[in-house]
């Protein structure tokens, strides 16, 4: 049988309890008035109406104690890193620590800066729409990705002159990593070898990027010890024909090795940390191109082919056994094209809006390469990076057909602001992050997300 209860109705009007009228003390009666009915009566009865938790008191001792519990304060790196909740408080970390010219390499990008801008924008402008009433009390964040488990659904991208930005470079990127069971990409432009980053993280899943260069006796050389230095995937940047303008370096005069200026030796006072660490490390050199003696500007030249075709694409993949992806793929077009040639993956990215401004978003081309993909019944993987800044952004990522995220400046604001320790920091925060976006979305797998789960806003 089913029983319905009634709610009270605070606002209802009472019904009178009696119709009687009381007898008050008139003339002739003798009896006194009722104490009930009169105002003093009525102070007395709202006094006593106070609840005794709001009645005021001194306090008691007892009573204060577990409140005047001080933690000791703690003003070690440790602490500091542990205190950090976001990627941008350890971008704060890390410009305090790092001089101008190495923070602004990895914080700026080219020209007006628009691209970067509206890449992390695009991320801001969404709308998530969460699903209630599942059960979310395990999440797993695991996933496949060209062919082999990753802990995590991001892995580190590859970034050149690393050791520049803090001491312990593509050694605390690769370790970090190996720890954290994701991949890490070691770039061309590194100042670790690849047969060191081998060494220092033997048991991580280790990438190399490649620029092909006009002469392919050299990039066949890097090919070649990237294969028996065990790495499993080569993945060739082709967005760079030229350098893009990065006008903050030309403005800081950045050099690499950093030259000691006037500017900079003034700069270096404010950061003690950074310049010691520099200058009582191994100097700077292009780790993975042991061969090359020119000056950084003839590197470059060299290495930025702006030649390079289809058929280029087609001798790497002859040349290359291992799972090959292509990166800096801005259209539909294109992502078809390369994988018409070969390529077992795409990476959707406009080298973190470091080379031409005003180029598409990633984040914004994403739901079109998937659709395409999926109207090919091609099962190659798509990547995403460019303007990641939070686990919520992978999510945001993956829900709308992405296989994974690489994360560039993310993982450098860490390694700036405290080392190998700061880029472990940067992982725990983007995981804590993933965590609890697919807890408060209803998801407890990343197979479970769908283009549903993301609105676009604006469209």
């Amino acid at each position: 049988m089913t029983h319905t209860i009634q709610p009270n109705n605070p606002e209802a009007t009472p019904a009178p309890e009696s119709t009687d009228i009381p007898a008050t003390g008139g003339a002739g009666t003798g009896a006194a008035p009722d104490a009930g009915t009169s105002p003093s009566g009525a102070v007395n009865r709202a006094a006593s109406a106070v609840p005794a938790a709001l009645k005021r008191r001194v306090p008691k001792y007892s009573d204060l104690a577990p409140l005047m519990q001080f933690k000791k304060p703690e003003f070690s790196r440790a602490a500091k890193l542990q205190r950090a909740s976001t990627i941008w408080e350890l971008r704060d970390m890390a410009k305090r620590r790092t001089p101008q010219a190495p923070f602004d390499y990895t914080d700026g990008a080219a020209e007006a800066e628009i691209t970067l801008r509206r890449a992390r924008e695009a991320f801001l402008d969404i709308e998530f729409r969460p699903g209630i009433l599942r059960n979310v009390s395990s999440i797993d964040l695991s996933t496949d990705i060209l062919g082999k488990p990753s802990r995590l659904p991001v892995g580190i991208a590859p970034t050149g002159f690393t050791r520049m930005m803090q001491s312990e470079g593509e050694y605390a990127g690769s370790q970090a990593a190996e720890a954290a069971g994701i991949p890490y990409t070691l770039s061309t432009m590194g100042t670790a070898s690849i047969e060191d980053v081998a060494a220092a993280a033997p048991n991580g899943r280790n990438w190399f990027q490649l620029y092909l260069w006009t002469d392919r006796d050299r990039s066949l050389e890097l090919i070649e010890r990237a294969a028996k230095a065990g790495n499993d995937t080569l993945m060739v940047t082709v967005d760079t024909a030229v350098a893009g303008a990065r006008l903050r370096d030309v403005r800081n005069g950045m050099t690499i090795p950093p030259a000691l200026t006037l500017k900079t030796v003034l700069d270096a006072s404010y950061r003690p940390a950074w310049w010691f660490n520099f200058l009582t490390h191994e100097p700077l050199t292009f780790a993975s191109l042991s061969r090359y003696t020119g000056t950084v500007a003839d590197l470059i030249n060299s290495m930025f082919d702006p030649t390079l075709t289809f058929e280029d694409l087609d001798w790497l993949r002859e040349t290359w056994k291992g799972k090959l992806v292509v990166k800096g793929i801005q259209t539909v077009d294109d992502a078809r094209k390369v994988v018409d040639h070969g390529a077992d993956g795409v990476v959707l990215s406009n080298h973190g809006g470091r080379q031409l401004d005003r180029a598409p978003i990633p984040f914004h081309l994403l739901p079109e390469v998937s659709a395409a993909f999926k109207e090919d019944n091609s099962d190659a993987a798509i990547i995403l990076d460019t303007g990641i800044m939070s686990g919520a952004d992978i999510i945001a990522a993956l829900a709308l057909g992405a296989d994974f995220t690489l994360v560039g400046r993310a993982y450098l604001y860490g390694l700036m602001a405290g080392g190998r320790a700061g880029v472990d920091r940067a992982i725990q925060i983007l995981e804590k992050d993933m965590t609890r976006t697919m807890a408060l979305l209803g998801v407890s797998k990343l197979s479970e997300l769908t283009p549903d789960h993301v609105r676009i806003l604006g469209k």
